[in-house]
Order: C-alpha cells, then sequence, then structure tokens
C-alpha cells in the first residue's frame, strides 16, 4: 500500500455500530487502494475523574480498545488495507472533524442513544455531517443494535 495516498478515516467506539462501521472502512480502503485511519477519541475530565494515573490510562484504555477493533474486523480477511491506529484525546466530533481533513472519506455510525439524548447533547454523526472537511457515510444502527440501547 502506498502511504501518500488520502486515507479513509473511520470512527471507533467500541459499540457493535462502529465495529459495522470498520468492517465498511476496511473493505472501502481494499477496493481503494488507501490506507485506513483508525481513530478513537478519548477524553479527561481531572475534575470528574479521580483515578490515579488517568490520563494515561485513558490512552491506554482508548489504544486497547482500537487494537480490539482492527483484530476483530480483519479476521478471516484475505486483504487488509495499511492501518494507522489513532487515539487521539478530545471531544469525538471535534477529534474527527480534524481528522477528515486529510482524509478522502470519514466513516461513522449513526448515534445508537435515546432520542432525548440526541436532541439535548447532539450527536458525533450529525456534527461530522455538517462539519467535516471530506465526504461522510454515516452507518446506521440496526433494528437489534437500537433495541439493545433501548433496554
Amino acid at each position: 500500500m502506498s502511504t501518500t495516498a488520502t486515507p479513509i478515516v473511520v470512527g471507533v467506539d467500541g459499540t457493535p455500530a462502529s465495529d459495522r462501521a470498520l468492517r465498511w472502512a476496511m473493505d472501502e480502503a481494499v477496493v481503494r487502494r488507501c490506507p485506513l485511519h483508525v481513530v478513537n477519541a478519548w477524553n479527561y475530565e481531572p475534575m470528574v475523574d479521580w483515578r490515579e494515573h488517568a490520563v494515561q490510562q485513558a490512552e491506554a484504555e482508548s489504544e486497547a480498545l482500537i487494537g480490539e477493533a482492527v483484530r476483530a474486523a480483519s479476521a478471516g480477511r484475505a486483504e487488509l488495507p495499511e492501518i494507522v491506529q489513532r487515539s487521539l484525546r478530545g471531544y469525538a466530533a471535534e477529534v474527527l472533524e480534524k481528522a477528515s481533513e486529510d482524509a478522502a472519506l470519514l466513516v461513522v455510525a449513526s448515534h445508537t442513544g435515546h432520542r432525548m439524548r440526541q436532541i439535548v447533547l447532539g450527536s458525533t454523526s450529525m456534527h461530522v455531517v455538517r462539519h467535516a472537511h471530506s465526504p461522510v457515510v454515516v452507518i446506521p444502527v440496526t433494528d437489534r443494535e437500537s433495541a439493545e440501547v433501548a433496554r
């Protein structure tokens, strides 16, 4: 794979919907013969998070989440794109918006939260659709995923 090709960026957060977004993005990167940047945004709020070494732990958990998602999505594939794992500090919407600046495509999963949460807090997918610097693909949640969240 050429490292000069414009990458596809995919946001992952450990949900089944983001796992499906990763698999879709991986397939697309193989077809386009471009690198795939797998991004997880993490944040540390010192006034909320009182754990010892919280910043390092939050970053390590993010890196582990990405690694596991990539391992699961890669299993059984005959061909893989060049994969760059990026654990980035910040709010997901802002991190993905920034990551889209140098991307051929940004792939995210749609919001799986309660409708009121979407209205009050907004959603990452809604934000990047409005503000990304590249085309955006939003992978919808399945009926099963919606039912799991509702429980």
